[in-house]
Formats: C-alpha cells, structure tokens, sequence
C-alpha cells in the first residue's frame, strides 16, 4: 500500500509477542499500541469522543452491549472494547485518518467498527478465517458487515463463508484479495531441489496444524524403511505433545523443531526440503503455502478450506483428507521417492500460480482501489 502512495498509520491493541524476524521488530516500532496509552490518556479520550459527539458516543456503548450479549465473552469484555475504541477514534481524528481497515472479524474489527461509529471515519475489515467463521455469530459478523464500508476475504472460500453469514443484502460488500507475497520471495533465485529425503512443515503448533498425524506418518514410513527426515519450523501449546510423540515413535534423530525463527530461516529451511507438508485440519489460505511454491517446492496439504485453491493436485502437489494418516503417508511416501525432476516440475507449475495470483502490489492495488471508493462514497 506504501509503495502506491498510500499513508499507512499503524495501530495494534498490545505488542506482539515472540517477534524473531528483524521486519517485523520494525514494524512494531512504528506501531503505536492503544493498551501502552497510560489511564489519563485513556479517559481523555473517552471524555473527548463523549463530548465531541454524545449521540455517536452513546450508540457505540449501544452497539457494544448489543454485541457482549450474543459474544462468548460478554457485555463487560465489549464495553472495554468501546473504551479502546474511544483511544482509536481520537487518535485516528488527531492524525486526520480517513479510512480504518482492520486485519481479522474479531476484537479488531469490534474496535473499529465502534471508533467509526464514534469518529465518523468509514471502516472496513479482512476476514483471515478459519475463526471467524467457525464462531461467526458470536462475533457479530452480520453486524460488523454491515456497518462497514466492505470486508475483504482472502480466498472464495473464506468469502463463502462470510456470504453465508451474512444477509443477501450484504454480498455486494464482499471482496476478494489474495494475500500476497513481496519482493523477498519474487526476487529470490530458485534453489535446486536437495535429494535428501527432507520434508518441512512451517506453522504454530497447535492441534489444527495436525502435527501430531505428521510424526505418526513418519513413524510408518520409517517402519517401512523409507528414510525420511522431518523439520517442524515453529512453537506453540502442543510442543510438548509433539516432542512426547517423537520420542514414543523413536524418531528424535528423524524429527526436529526449530521453535520460532527468522523470516530468512523460514525460507532457508523451505528451500533446504523436497516439499512442504501441512496436514492442517483447519485453515483458510495459508501464506506458507504460497512461499513455498513460490520457492519451486511441491506441497502435500489437504481439502480443506481455500487449500484447493492454490494447491492443484497431481500438478503443483498433492491433497490428501483431513486426518486421513493413511493418505497423508501415501502422499508423503510418493514424494520421498519421486524423482527431482518431476518435482522440480511441479514446483516450477506452482511458481508460476503464485506470480499470476499472489503478487502484493496487485493485491495491495485492488484494496486500494477498495478503499478510494468507501472514500468517494463519504
């Protein structure tokens, strides 16, 4: 958005935690944080957007309310959004904001759609999925749908999702852009595929990322004797499992976590395997698929989501069911002894997908002009 002329000011709720990568402590820094705003900042806003506009002010706790009612997490949680959205309103006001876009349908899009109600400035939402459609009535989507100048979804599943939420009426508000991968990965040279028998899964550990059936499948392919070596790139709730899991299968030489890592050590671990393997049982689009194609590297994933999407099977890698371990060791085995050449092939098919659909300028171009309409409209 920044290289097309747009002014992007940056507001998070809270810090991130476990930042690695040396762009993203960069962007931290440039990002001002509304739970950093000391108690007397806090109330001066909350007194300022009271009695700049009493109706608008009064509406907003209005909506909270009506909100915390149909939410899992209550009426008290939603009025502490209000109060965050009276620091984002003033803020934005103070720095002469004319659009507020937020990234995911949850508290983020509660925060601003009440600081559009209190500020007047139009706002809009991504929605990333899976979240927010899994539990889309409890966040209000239909609501937060409405007040907004449109909402973005990032594959046509993820708009589906969001259609079938929402009433009829609202459809035309739906928009799909792609996530996008930048200049780091369209600019890098692609790396010969390695004919050691490694495959890389990147993601947080938990039990959607269905790591868990990734070492099972291991365990049978080693059974077999098919020598197969795992890197599991990144952390989270279900590590110890996971470790536990390794261990009980014998495979502490075969199988490695890397914990959090560096964007660059990312794709090093990307490029250094024959494929990508993210057996997820849950997703909308993942990103990492996408660098990995676009790195020349085959993917094994399953039906599930936006996957399809990007993921073409026989040509760009392989689909299996979700859960299904039998599959997933069938995919796994046939990538294993596939020669380089035919996976060179298909990861040469998966670079040019991505180049066609998930270039960030373009996608940024298409919000953009998203966001040069909600402003003609105002």
């Amino acid at each position: 958005m920044e290289a097309l002329g747009v002014t992007v000011i940056r507001f998070a709720l809270r810090p991130g935690a476990n930042l690695i990568d040396a762009e993203d402590k960069a962007e931290g820094k440039r990002t001002r944080f509304i739970l950093e705003a000391n108690v007397g900042e806090i109330i001066r806003c909350c007194i300022s957007a009271m009695m700049t506009n009493p109706l608008a002010f009064f509406s907003a706790l209005g909506q909270a309310f009506s909100m915390g009612r149909r939410s899992d997490r209550g009426i008290l949680r939603h009025f502490a959004y209000a109060v965050e959205a009276a620091v984002l309103a003033n803020w934005c006001l103070r720095d002469a904001v004319q659009h507020v876009h937020a990234h995911f349908g949850t508290n983020s899009a509660a925060i601003a759609m009440l600081a559009s109600r209190m500020s007047g400035i139009p706002y809009s939402f991504t929605a990333h999925g899976s979240e927010e459609f899994e539990k889309a009535p409890l966040l209000s989507l239909d609501k937060k749908l409405q007040m907004a100048a449109f909402a973005v979804c990032v594959s046509s599943f993820g708009r589906s999702q969001l259609m079938r939420w929402s009433p009829l009426s609202y459809w035309q508000k739906i928009a799909l852009v792609h996530c996008g991968l930048d200049s780091a990965y369209f600019n890098a040279p692609i790396v010969p595929l390695s004919s050691a028998s490694r495959l890389v899964c990147v993601g947080r550990l938990g039990e959607h990322k269905a790591q868990i059936l990734l070492v099972a499948a291991a365990r049978r392919l080693h059974e077999e004797g098919i020598p197969c070596e795992i890197v599991l790139v990144g952390d989270g709730p279900m590590r110890t499992n996971i470790e536990e899991a390794i261990a009980r299968a014998g495979l502490q030489e075969a199988v490695t976590i890397t914990g959090w890592v560096s964007g660059e050590r990312v794709k090093a671990e990307i490029e250094a395997a024959r494929a990508l393997v993210l057996p997820s049982f849950s997703e909308n689009m993942p990103v990492v698929i996408m660098e990995a194609m676009q790195l020349g590297r085959p993917v094994i994933s399953t039906y599930v989501a936006g996957i399809p999407e990007l993921v073409k099977a026989g040509k760009t890698g392989w689909l299996v069911p979700a859960g299904d371990e039998a599959a997933l060791t069938q995919a796994m085995r046939e990538v294993l002894m596939a020669p380089t050449a035919q996976l060179a092939i298909m990861g040469a098919a998966g670079r040019r997908h991505i180049i066609e659909h998930h270039d960030a300028l373009n996608e940024a171009k298409k919000l953009k002009s998203l966001l040069d309409g909600s402003l003609i409209a105002t």
